[in-house]
């Protein structure tokens, strides 16, 4: 199978920052992620948000402009509605569209590879 790089690629945004780092270092390791990311010519297919990673895409997220420049260059950028609901966010998201776990699902099954931060 020949390897078609990041486009067929979905990445899941399950926790508030990368890794069980303090939430300093966390945050700032997901909006270095997601720069470096945008730097790339070769951009994953879509990011899904959920659990505590739906902070990511609401106000006060450290990575926000980063995240809304991968959605303006293609980027599906899925948040989850029913966490968003959960943790009152729903008026606070700022990129990518809330969108149900069907959402999540379809994103995955149409995807070569999964990547979950």
């Amino acid at each position: 199978m020949p390897d078609n790089g990041m486009q067929n690629t979905v990445i899941l945004v399950t926790r508030n920052g990368m890794g069980t780092a303090e939430p300093a270092l966390a945050h700032k390791l997901a909006a270095t992620y997601f720069r470096l990311l945008l730097e790339n010519s070769d951009l994953p297919a879509a990011i899904c948000f959920y659990a505590e990673g739906i902070n990511l895409v609401v106000d006060g997220s450290p990575a926000l402009e980063s995240l809304a420049e991968l959605e303006a260059k293609g980027v599906r950028l899925i948040a989850c509605t029913t966490c968003l609901n959960f943790y009152n966010l729903v008026d606070r998201l700022k990129v990518g569209i809330a969108g149900g776990m069907g959402d999540i699902l379809a994103a995955q099954a149409a995807a070569e590879k999964v990547i979950t931060l």
